[in-house]
């Protein structure tokens, strides 16, 4: 019996391969955005294609903390309904109880071709619990146009880019370009803002939430001045909906042509460079800005695997269609088509992947320099963390209680919920 949706919405369910010669049918978890949904189908018609197996879409909002409650709750409440679930690089330490161990089930050599941090992430109590499919980093889109036509580079600070977004606003609004909006980001109230935020402080030199040691270093100087930084952003060169806004928003709102900057993930690229996009051919990709000049350029580490459920009823055919899934050919179709950044290491030198999506060649330092959440360090407890972080975050930004406030509640909350920083 399938398990309540109600946490995660209405999903829809899709039966998009088989054939009358199917031997099972496996479900699978996958965004229902467009671009995921399609490389989802793709890969999963082409494993059916050469199995004779049957898979079946299950689609999820674009919303992490729904997906992850979605998650969560099958599992635990064991069924078999989900055979192979999408994982969040956040994830592993949480669900790996109730997920099948593949390091004795997927060669060495195919585990190894993979970027040894994401492998080491995956591995909980030496369990490898899900191989990975695609990684990311936060990255700053820009229009290339609108910068030449106003005579600026590309910023490498945030001081830099709030100049830009100004100027460029004033100028194009004074020539009756109204719409047009200065920087876009995920202010939405959900794990996206994490991401956001993270990025902020770290480029400020402001810690990760969470050290390695277990302590809690959130309510500090330089955190401070990074969300009161974005919080001056709001009415100015982001616009106040922008709290509303998560990935596909932001997205969307800057391949219409009306913005000058954005935050995203990878994955916009192929979006914004379509035939019918407006602003295909316009756009450039660069690293986060610096904080302040002994800041850093920053990036939170995203990404996502794919594991199986421990009570799959199909485990070994599972197990084989996530080989497939995450490897070396069918994540050059990622990234090739769709703009997903592998986690093999080699295919950031394969031509044709360059030659489609050119950024990934200067990607590789971001992404091994990328700050990661604190979910290996508070394990089981990271989805409180986080929780408490962006709600105080959106607080901040939405003018409810200034930054040094905001950010000391957070740290009593996640000095209680560390029991004196053991986790």
């Amino acid at each position: 019996m399938l398990p309540s949706w109600a946490v995660a919405g209405a999903l829809l369910l899709c039966m998009t391969a088989g054939t009358a010669r199917a031997q099972v049918t496996l479900t699978v978890t996958c965004f229902a955005g467009a671009g995921f949904a399609e490389a989802c189908r793709t890969a999963t018609d082409e494993w059916s294609r050469r199995t004779g197996n049957a898979v079946r879409l299950l689609y999820q909002p674009e919303d992490t903390t729904l997906v992850y409650e979605s998650a969560r709750s099958t599992l635990e409440s064991g069924s078999d309904a989900v055979d192979v679930f999408q994982v969040d690089v956040i994830w592993p330490g949480a669900l790996a109880p109730r997920l099948v161990d593949l390091r004795p089930l997927v060669p060495a050599a195919e585990v190894e071709a993979h970027f040894p941090q994401i492998v080491a992430n995956n591995t909980v109590q030496g369990r490898l619990v899900a191989m990975p499919w695609y990684t990311d980093a936060g990255l700053l889109y820009y229009r290339k146009d609108l910068l030449a036509k106003h005579g600026f580079a590309p910023p490498r600070t945030w001081a830099e880019l709030e100049a830009a977004a100004k100027a460029v606003l004033a100028a194009e609004h004074r020539a009756g370009n109204r719409e047009l909006q200065g920087f876009l980001w995920q202010g939405r109230a959900y794990e996206g803002l994490t991401c956001n935020a993270l990025e902020w402080i770290d480029s400020f030199g402001g810690g990760g939430i969470v050290e390695p040691d277990g302590r809690v270093s959130i309510n500090n100087p330089r955190a401070v001045r990074a969300l009161d930084r974005a919080a001056s952003w709001l009415g100015s060169i982001t616009p106040w909906a922008v709290l509303f806004y998560a990935e596909a928003e932001t997205r969307d709102l800057f391949r219409s042509g009306n913005a000058v900057f954005m935050r995203n993930w990878p994955f916009a690229w192929h979006e914004l460079n379509r035939p019918d996009s407006p602003v295909a051919g316009k756009v450039g990709v660069i690293a986060l800005p610096m904080g302040e000049p002994d800041g850093k350029h920053s990036g939170t580490l995203g990404g996502w695997n794919l594991a199986v459920s421990s009570h799959s009823r199909h485990v070994a055919e599972a197990v084989d269609l996530v080989r497939f899934m995450t490897g070396r050919e069918e994540q050059k179709r990622r990234a090739i088509r769709w703009s997903y950044s592998p986690t093999i290491p080699a295919l950031y030198e394969d031509p044709e992947v360059l030659s489609a999506t050119p950024f990934l060649r200067d990607q590789l330092g971001t992404l091994l320099a990328a700050v990661a959440r604190p979910a290996q360090r508070t394990g089981r407890q990271y989805t409180a963390v986080s929780a408490a972080f962006w709600s105080a975050v959106h607080a901040t930004l939405s003018g409810q209680g200034d930054a040094g406030r905001n950010l000391g509640e957070v740290e009593r909350t996640l000095e209680r919920l560390s029991n004196g920083g053991k986790w």
